[in-house]
């Protein structure tokens, strides 16, 4: 099974920490060429000394806000000038929770510029220099809430399937040039992100941090929480070759906690 991504750049969004970096870490062990995204530089510097080099890979990184496509869309015509970025990991930190009822108007339209906008914008300068290489692939790290709606995370839950639907759509026009485009659906991940989810729950329950924690665990067969590595392994699969059939499909990595098949 070809798994090496000798010769290969990837462009890691949201790779400052979390999953993000993980994934990075990972396509870099497998012989690709990294180049970080996050907003955070000083972030992105440390990341970036923790990068594999065993294919003596000169990796690198990009300062760029998500908040702010006109400038996210700058950097990337940028980086792109001179650069064939095989592989795209499309990764934005999650709108905050709360019922969908009460969610401003401005909460959808600002999770849906920093998700579907700033994935299109990436999308639209990368893909024709994948179509010259004939390899691409296109990973979009949502969430389990596209199979499954997860109470309390209204705007997630809305935006996060307008992107699933967004790629399969994708996937359909770029198959036949060698480009696919899947998403992977993390659940419970120990990330800041999950301490913020355990630390409200806390607070809905009534409990201790440690009594949710343990009550969101036992919510998921594993009965653990996943390590970002585990989501980055699935990562790293479909960016191989090995992984060259695969296209158009949501992979939960959730320990079993999605109900749905």
């Amino acid at each position: 099974m070809d798994l090496s991504l000798k010769n290969k750049n990837a462009l890691v969004c949201g790779s400052s920490a979390g999953i993000g970096m993980a994934s990075a870490i990972e396509l870099a062990s497998l012989g690709a060429t990294v180049t970080l995204m996050a907003r955070n530089e000083e972030k992105l510097k440390e990341v970036l000394k923790e990068l594999p080099t065993k294919n003596n890979q000169k990796h690198n990184y990009l300062v760029a806000d998500f908040s702010k496509p006109a400038k996210l869309k700058s950097a990337i015509i940028e980086a792109t000038f001179d650069t064939t970025f095989h592989i795209l990991i499309n990764n934005t930190g999650g709108p905050k929770g709360g019922p969908i009822f009460s969610a401003e108007v401005e909460e959808f339209t600002k999770a849906f510029s920093q998700h579907l906008v700033c994935n299109q914008i990436l999308v639209q300068n990368v893909v024709p220099r994948m179509k010259e290489a004939g390899y691409g692939r296109i990973i979009n790290i949502i969430s389990t809430s596209v199979k499954q709606p997860i109470d309390g995370l209204g705007v997630s839950n809305t935006i996060r399937g307008a992107v699933a639907n967004w790629s399969k759509t994708l996937a359909n026009e770029l198959g036949a040039f060698g480009i696919t485009v899947n998403n992977v659906l993390p659940g419970f991940t120990a990330t800041d992100r999950l301490d913020d989810i355990v630390a409200n729950a806390s607070k809905k329950m009534n409990k201790t941090e440690k009594e949710a924690s343990e009550f969101m665990k036992n919510l998921v067969p594993s009965k653990r929480f996943a390590q970002p590595e585990e989501i980055a392994y699935a990562v790293a699969f479909l960016a191989s070759p090995a992984a060259s059939y695969i296209n158009g499909i949501n992979v939960p990595v959730d320990g079993g906690r999605t109900k749905s098949l």
